[in-house]
């Protein structure tokens, strides 16, 4: 059943509510917040009428709940369109290695687990833009996989134009052919002189510019729009009901580092979704950790690792987890943004534990190795290193269901550390091997507002 009168609110309380599809082309809220829905229903009683589902049929039945303009005709639709290119029926198919199970995210058109959030995002924006009669130009910055996903998404539609900037030299190579090498006139692919959390810091800086945003139609597909938090939602409540034992449900492990992908299944876990608890897993980038550990945020170098797409300080989805936790305090959350923000330390009174249902560990460089060469000799199954980070981490936590590790990226995203610590060539993919070789197209810009800003004022729609 659809939520009719759902509508969205910002973390920063000084943006009107609005409806499901102007939040979606809204992107970041005009006071510089993130957008979320005025409540999180209670699906607790509509748990077991779902069990079974195919995840479209289980998507209608989730996104329903918070999307109220929008006929369930019109979603089961759009829908079928955005998963028509996934290369497994299941689309989130889940693996049985034994004590852990692997629910598997990378079947979509750019092997990673982005594309399950902007393959819905991609066709959603050309529903809305065609019934509306708009134009949009998309800015986007990436630490690996958001940008091919959000490419692939939206490559030669109509109205649409599309900027993504990524950290120079800090991708692996194949994901930063994945981008480049798509021809469609409308991708434009900026390589930033800096690093990720610079192409983060950019972006917000234009979207903070409401006239600029306003005459070139900025829109976002980073985690700050809704409809990528969303879409997300779906497979943790899909894997609760799949792994439910005896009234309990699975432990879910999420290697993370925009918090994007775990909030989703902090809102699935609210919603009332068989869910023990989530496991919070980075690499040296442990900001997250630090913080769900001692209850203080701050701030450290960005640390290059194995696993680049989790390279990141400032994690912008993590304003939302921490708006719910401060029982939506606007004020309370500006102040602690505002702290933060400042290069001091921000933290929250009362210390940790902040949440019981969230653990949270980091993992290193050595021990992501021997992940990845360890389930393959104990299992056979290769898994990248971001997904490597996610079975370590759950490994160091008991649980008394089921433990559910969350599998980002198709290993033959990173065949150098998948092949050199396996010993032989296992990381290939038939879409990747197509890609070596191929023509590459990017813009080579300093890690400036200007040049960016002059760089999507001379080829914005």
């Amino acid at each position: 059943m659809r939520n009719k009168h759902m509508h969205y609110i910002s973390t920063r309380g000084e943006t009107p509510a609005m409806p499901f599809q102007d939040a979606v082309l809204t992107g970041l809220a005009p006071d510089g917040g993130l957008l979320l829905p005025e409540t999180i229903p209670d699906v607790r009683g509509e748990l077991d009428s779902w069990r079974g589902l195919g995840f479209v049929e289980l998507a209608e039945r989730v996104m329903g709940k918070f999307i109220g303009d929008m006929s369930a005709v019109e979603l089961r639709a759009l829908l079928e369109r955005s998963y028509a290119r996934f290369d497994d029926p299941a689309i989130v198919p889940i693996r049985d290695l034994g004590s852990l199970k692997i629910m598997e995210l990378f079947h979509g058109p750019t092997l990673a687990f982005k594309d399950v959030a902007l393959q819905f995002l991609g066709t959603l924006f050309e529903q809305i833009l065609t019934e509306r009669g708009l134009r949009m130009n998309i800015l986007g910055a990436t630490s690996g996989d958001t940008g091919s996903a959000a490419i692939a998404g939206v490559q030669g539609r109509d109205g649409i134009e599309i900027f993504v900037m990524y950290p120079e030299g800090r991708t692996s190579a194949l994901q930063e052919l994945q981008m480049t090498a798509v021809p469609d006139a409308n991708v434009h692919c900026l390589a930033i002189d800096g690093s990720f959390d610079d192409c983060q810091a950019i972006m917000k800086s234009l979207f903070n510019d409401l006239p600029f945003k306003a005459k070139h139609g900025l829109g976002a597909v980073n985690s700050v729009n809704w409809a990528r938090v969303l879409a997300q939602v779906v497979y943790y409540v899909q894997a609760g009901l799949a792994l439910e034992r005896n009234g309990v449900g699975p432990a879910i492990c999420v290697p993370t580092g925009n918090f994007g992908n775990i909030f989703a299944g902090y809102v699935a876990l609210k919603m009332g979704a068989p869910i023990d608890r989530l496991i919070l897993a980075t690499n040296d980038n442990d900001i997250l950790v630090r913080f769900f550990n001692t209850g203080r945020y701050q701030r450290g170098a960005v640390h290059f690792t194995l696993s680049p797409s989790m390279d990141i300080q400032v994690a912008s989805n993590f304003e939302r987890f921490l708006f719910l936790h401060l029982n939506r305090d606007s004020d309370a959350l500006r102040a602690f943004m505002e702290s933060f923000a400042s290069g001091e330390e921000a933290r929250l009174s009362g210390g940790a534990p902040l949440d019981d249902r969230i653990v949270a560990t980091s993992v290193d460089r050595d021990t992501t190795l021997r992940t990845i060469a360890e389930t393959y000799r104990d299992t056979g199954y290769i898994v990248d290193p971001h997904t490597a980070v996610g079975v370590a981490a759950a490994r160091r936590f008991e649980s008394d269901g089921p433990v559910l590790c969350l599998a980002t990226a198709h290993p033959a995203k990173f065949p150098e550390s998948v092949d050199q610590t396996i010993g032989k060539p296992v990381a290939r993919h038939p879409a990747l091997e197509a890609l070596k070789g191929a023509t590459s197209r990017k813009t080579s810009l300093p890690a400036e507002v200007g040049a960016v800003r002059e760089f999507v004022e001379r080829h914005a729609l």
